[in-house]
């Protein structure tokens, strides 16, 4: 009969607790892989996050303008600290009537001395509005590249949908600009 000393017990226990925290680390690298994916369904299933479509819709043709109501659509233009970026819209606001093809511009210059590749995210607030606020022409749908001093003018062309609940007076579209990976 073998008897273990407590020295030896204690290694043993010792070994067992880091086998399962060594897996618990596993199983959070690889959750931490999933989420990206799982975010993206859970978004795109409940319409949270305000993502909005990432490429242009077809404009619909039956589409009737609601002449009955309004809706009060804001601008708003963010860049990440640092990337040297002035970026505003043309007007802070607009009233549209829902089902009513709509154009905006925002302004871009690059202020640094160096080129900017970016991309710039949409989101729309509130949430329950983001299925109803589609996107016909968008800079957001692929990178863009400034040199050092451009400016540029660029469009946003959209539809509110006569779908949405009349309860929501007010619709937000806010554009973050990030700066595009290097690529390798």
């Amino acid at each position: 009969m073998t008897t273990l000393t407590a020295a030896q017990e204690r290694q043993n226990n010792n070994q067992r607790l880091a086998l399962r925290l060594g897996l618990v680390a596993l199983f959070f690298v690889g959750f931490g892989f999933a989420m990206v994916p799982l975010y993206d369904a859970f978004c795109q299933w409940t319409g949270l996050n305000g993502k909005t479509n990432s490429a242009p819709l077809a404009a619909d043709q039956n589409t009737q303008v609601d002449l009955t109501r309004s809706v009060k659509v804001e601008f708003l233009s963010h860049t990440m600290p640092g990337v040297g970026l002035q970026f505003k819209a043309e007007q802070f606001s607009m009233r549209v009537h829902p089902g009513e093809i709509t154009h905006i511009n925002y302004t871009v210059k690059n202020t640094s001395g160096r080129v900017f590749v970016g991309q710039a995210v949409p989101s729309v607030t509130p949430a329950a509005a983001t299925q109803y606020f589609e996107k016909l022409e968008c800079f957001c749908f692929a990178q863009q590249t400034f040199q050092p001093g451009e400016s540029r003018s660029m469009p946003v062309v959209f539809v509110v949908n006569p779908k949405m609940d009349r309860d929501l007076g007010t619709v937000t579209l806010s554009y973050t600009f990030f700066e595009a990976p290097k690529a390798n």
